[in-house]
């Protein structure tokens, strides 16, 4: 039986800079043959973060009947359910000392941390040989969605992003509605969400509080740079997600939801271009109130295989002004000319216009979709649902479906590339709208930042091009490719 043991920043580290100052000698280049491609055995997973959405990865890993070996958080009060189900699993407050320390007892890696800690565990779970699933956005920068990329391609892991919608009917639907052509051409697409339900456009407060017993605030902070602890209320709860060192705002939060159909269904590359075109209590640490984002994408071909034009993307967030007051998002999204005056768009969702019909999709997950129709429309000649193009995830919609999906890869009933929404394009997908937010940070409404994915460069704009990676903290930076 395993003891169950708590490791603090006071433990040693020396270890782990040798591992992420080596590239992981011991682990580099493992097969990615696990213990669980038996058929038939229990994955043994390794949880990073167990609060919050670390709470979904419990019950994910708990109701496919496969075994948590570790976990860790920086709160040891946040420990969700795991003791209580696997009172063997050996607890840490520091991810890198579990990685060290576990590597050889673990199959796969679950990561739910905070934005600016998704991408060094990911990257040393990798290094290890270990299959990983991380919760979106992949990442917290640009360079570190590339370094993912790389990772994938040369360790050929089974790996998952969490956007759970991908395991989903809705965005079934969506992208048959697209590919069979019911739409015709599609030239923009608007979307929008009603995020954010947690406070930005505020200024860092002033002062330092007490910092509680059960949280390590040096290690929550991570790569982070330094700054006082404040009530959990400012920054270690939900409300992280606001602060440009720790989070992505709501566009990084939500967009690999909502904008998940979009990649799909249309194939999307990286982007020629992205701007911010209006920014709503917009302050130096922290997202704003609202804003509207404009990327425009080449043309291309769909899934089928058949060409697509060019494609303007919009996206809405937050509040936004109106005639003078602030409102939700969605009322200043463009509207499909068949809606009805007094029908409401949803507070998230997505509109495609096409040439020959537009779509509307209500919800983050694409959950409902119809193409727009005047009544007269609905009654003469009333339109349904695409054929069906795709099969159905066999382990049902949301978080389970989309654990499942990667699990069978993890254990070799798959191929390590089958999960839907794997790093292959996962990590570019993130990038696409990780780009957004440098387009926000640099400040300049309506100025088109041009890009060049080959080159992963910004051509016109230098200050852009800073953002594409950040500062790292002494001991929290590693190269993976």
């Amino acid at each position: 039986m395993f003891t169950s043991i708590i490791m603090t920043p006071s433990s040693n580290r020396r270890s782990f800079l040798k591992l992420a100052g080596t590239a992981s000698a011991s682990f580099l280049g493992f097969p990615a043959i696990v213990h669980a491609q038996n058929k038939g055995d229990k994955l043994r997973v390794a949880l990073i973060a167990t609060g919050g959405k670390g709470g979904a990865h419990i019950n994910m890993v708990k109701q496919a009947g496969d075994i948590v070996v570790a976990h860790c958080d920086v709160d040891t009060k946040r420990q969700g359910g795991v003791p209580k189900m696997w009172a063997d699993s050996r607890f840490y407050q520091d991810y890198r000392i579990l990685l060290e320390k576990e590597m050889k007892n673990i199959d796969a890696v679950m990561i739910s941390t905070p934005d600016h800690h998704h991408y060094l565990p990911t990257a040393l779970a990798m290094e290890g040989g270990k299959h990983v699933y991380t919760q979106k956005p992949l990442v917290h920068t640009v360079w570190e969605a590339r370094q993912l990329l790389g990772a994938t391609k040369k360790f050929k892991l089974a790996t998952q992003m969490g956007n759970q919608g991908h395991a989903g009917r809705g965005n079934r639907e969506i992208y048959e509605y697209v590919n069979s052509g019911m739409l015709g051409d599609i030239t923009e697409i608007h979307c929008c969400t009603n995020r954010p339900v947690w406070p930005q456009g505020l200024e860092r407060p002033a002062g330092e509080d007490p910092v509680p017993a059960n949280l390590d605030w040096d290690l929550f902070l991570g790569p982070a740079p330094l700054r006082p602890f404040k009530d959990k209320r400012v920054y270690h709860d939900f409300n992280w997600r606001g602060w440009y060192d720790f989070g992505g705002g709501a566009l990084a939060d939500m967009a690999c939801h909502t904008m998940d159909s979009i990649f799909w269904s249309m194939n999307l590359g990286l982007p020629q271009s992205v701007e911010v075109v209006e920014i709503h209590g917009h302050t130096t640490e922290m997202f704003p109130k609202g804003a509207i984002f404009r990327w425009t994408y080449a043309a291309g071909t769909l899934p089928n295989g058949k060409p697509r034009p060019a494609l303007v993307i919009y996206w809405y967030e937050g509040k936004l002004m109106k005639d003078g007051v602030e409102v939700m998002a969605s009322e200043r999204m463009r509207r499909p000319e068949k809606l009805a005056p007094g029908v409401k768009l949803a507070a998230s969702g997505n509109v495609y216009f096409g040439t020959k019909h537009d779509l509307i999709v209500e919800g983050s997950y694409g959950d409902v979709s119809r193409i727009a129709q005047t009544e007269e429309e609905k009654k003469n000649n009333p339109l349904g649902k695409p054929p069906e193009l795709l099969a159905r995830n066999p382990d049902g919609e949301g978080d389970f479906g989309q654990y499942m999906d990667w699990q069978r890869a993890c254990k070799g009933e798959k191929a390590w590339d089958a999960p839907g929404s794997n790093f292959l394009y996962a990590a570019p997908f993130t990038e696409s709208i990780l780009l957004g937010n440098i387009a926000l940070r640099v400040g300049k409404v309506n100025e088109k930042l041009i890009y060049d994915g080959e080159k992963m460069k910004f051509t016109n704009n230098d200050v852009a091009n800073g953002f594409l990676t950040k500062e790292y903290r002494k001991g929290w930076f590693h190269q993976l490719v």
